[in-house]
């Protein structure tokens, strides 16, 4: 499973890419919005930084709208994927921009239905949101394993993007669901590394080593 950044924050991202373990970035407004920068400028930058594809959000609502923003975006980078959510106007300009070779990160689906609308319309992504769903009293993670059954039934190229991760075990249970990349907040980035017994062994190795240094200190004054 591949980890996509879900952040527009550069350091975030420059972090991620040093600990070699990001495969490419998703962003949407608010998440520029939050850097207090435009959205093209930051965009570039990331593309940068991140070989793998970066998802920036298309915010027009009509299909001829969406295609000539989305034309735009995609010209920030090498390797820009449109994000376009899930309406009749968004899959109307995914066909067209699937058909020129444009990638598009079909958004905010909620359904089966939508991710099948969604391949069908040549989408190279859909992302479905696990962790609003299970603040609204559904169940995320059963959406991916569903979406995925259906891809493998039917042999579609569309890759599932496990999207809205809250904690760590959803990045767990995506993996298990078979998500082809999970697109995961810094913090939560940063929480997957952590365990107490790792904490606890290194503590006893640093605590051993420290104790053998002083012995063998005072071997050598005697």
């Amino acid at each position: 499973m591949k980890f996509f950044l879900d952040t527009a924050n550069i350091d975030e991202i420059k972090k991620g890419v040093e600990w070699g373990i990001v495969d490419g970035v998703t962003t949407n407004p608010t998440l520029v919005a939050r850097e207090g920068r435009e959205m093209e400028e930051v965009i570039r930058e990331i593309s940068k930084i991140v070989k793998g594809p970066i998802s920036a959000e298309a915010v027009s609502t009509n299909a001829e709208e969406i295609v000539e923003e989305a034309r735009r975006l995609n010209k920030l980078g090498p390797n820009i994927a449109v994000k376009i959510p899930i309406t009749t106007e968004g899959l109307k300009a995914t066909k067209k921009l699937s058909n020129e070779g444009i990638k598009v990160n079909t958004t905010l689906v909620f359904s089966v239905n939508q991710a099948l609308l969604a391949a069908k319309a040549g989408a190279s992504f859909a992302s479905p949101f696990i962790g609003r769903l299970d603040d609204a009293g559904h169940d995320g993670v059963k959406l991916v394993e569903d979406i995925k059954k259906v891809y493998n039934n039917y042999g579609f190229k569309t890759e599932i993007i496990a999207a809205s991760i809250r904690h760590p075990k959803h990045v767990v249970q995506v993996a298990l669901a078979g998500a082809d990349i999970a697109t995961i907040p810094f913090k939560v980035l940063e929480k997957m590394f952590v365990h107490p017994l790792t904490d606890q062994g290194i503590k006893r190795f640093m605590d051993d080593w420290n104790r053998l240094q002083k012995e063998l200190k005072t071997t050598t004054k005697n």
